[in-house]
């Protein structure tokens, strides 16, 4: 078997830097490749058990995501996945459901089996790292927040909600409800607010409350407050979906009653995952998901290779992408 001396020396490299590579530690792409390319050349692979040992820890990252089956979070663990692959590092995807106890086992198995890091999607506002923190664990926070002050990558939720909102007020519409995700969460109350605002400031008089649904942020969800809002005495003649799966539901039942945009306008935070209409008939803020996983994998990165500068948060926007009527020229897209 191939040694890291040979390596080093068909690189034209130190041994150091090969080390560095394989550890995640940034170096210059054409000493990376170099090292890659003569590891591949000569079959030489790491001695990840030794080196967990020495190191106390292994190359193993957890990413620990509310919804598996969401789209979204699948394309956030794509550009995790991208970026730790390129750095030696292997992912472990971990499914909480939105449940604080099965998110507080993953953490568990985290600190037992050694791993170098989480990027945490979180359950609650009632997740804890105390027991993580205190193992010296890296964690960042993506989509939402944590309460900890640790490194975070989030998109401008409230923005979104008022750009999904203002641009259904554009196209002539009124009364616009919103159908969100558990009032709990994040995510789900920041897009609330900006729908609100937008409601409170060009209709002071509507009820914002008859029109505003918290739920879960599932298809189910946007199905059952799809329903009650259509059974209103006064229906709303547009709704603002505060993610994907919400909005899918909304879009089913809006089809079942014969009100499928424009007759009733949708305006979805995050990209259409799968639906019967054409994806022009409807707005969306599209959500840069791959983008924010690439950029907390590689902030997690420099965490473990030592980086122990103050907590960062990067903020993310969205890009809006208006419904045109069929036949109309595309209208391009919107950075938010």
């Amino acid at each position: 078997m191939a040694t890291i001396y040979e390596v080093a020396k068909l690189a034209g490299v130190s041994p150091a830097t090969v080390s560095r590579v394989f550890n995640g530690v940034a170096v210059s792409d054409e000493k990376s490749a170099a090292v890659r390319d003569a590891a591949k050349q000569l079959r030489f692979t790491p001695n990840r058990t030794a080196r967990t040992l020495r190191k106390q820890e292994s190359e193993v990252i957890a990413l620990v995501i509310p919804d598996i089956e969401n789209p979204y979070f699948t394309e956030l663990a794509r550009g995790v996945e991208d970026v730790a692959q390129k750095a030696g590092f292997s992912v472990v995807l971990c499914n909480t459901d939105s449940q604080v106890d099965k998110e507080a086992t993953y953490l568990q198995i985290a600190i037992s089996e050694h791993m170098a890091g989480v990027i945490l999607a979180a359950a609650s506002d009632q997740t804890n790292l105390d027991d993580i923190r205190a193992a010296g664990r890296p964690v960042v926070a993506v989509d939402r927040g944590t309460g900890y002050d640790i490194d975070g990558v989030i998109m401008a939720n409230r923005t979104a909600g008022q750009a999904a909102t203002e641009h259904l007020v554009q196209a002539g519409y009124r009364r616009i409800a919103c159908i969100t995700g558990p009032q709990h969460i994040e995510t789900a109350a920041e897009r609330a607010q900006g729908w609100r605002a937008v409601m409170t400031r060009q209709f002071p008089e509507s009820n914002a409350d008859e029109l505003l649904r918290y739920s879960t942020f599932r298809v189910d969800g946007g199905r059952e407050s799809m329903e009650a809002l259509l059974a209103l005495p006064e229906p709303p003649d547009a709704v603002v979906a505060a993610n994907n799966l919400l909005g899918v539901g909304a879009i089913q039942v809006l089809t079942e009653h014969g009100l499928t945009p424009p007759k009733l306008g949708v305006a979805v935070v995050g990209s259409l995952p799968f639906t019967t209409l054409s994806p022009s008939a409807v707005t969306v803020v599209k959500l840069p998901a791959r983008h924010m996983g690439v950029t907390a994998a590689k902030m997690l990165l420099e965490r473990i290779a030592g980086d122990d500068q103050q907590a960062r948060t990067v903020v993310l926007r969205g890009e809006l992408q208006p419904a045109r009527p069929a036949g109309d020229p595309q209208v391009p897209a919107t950075s938010m």
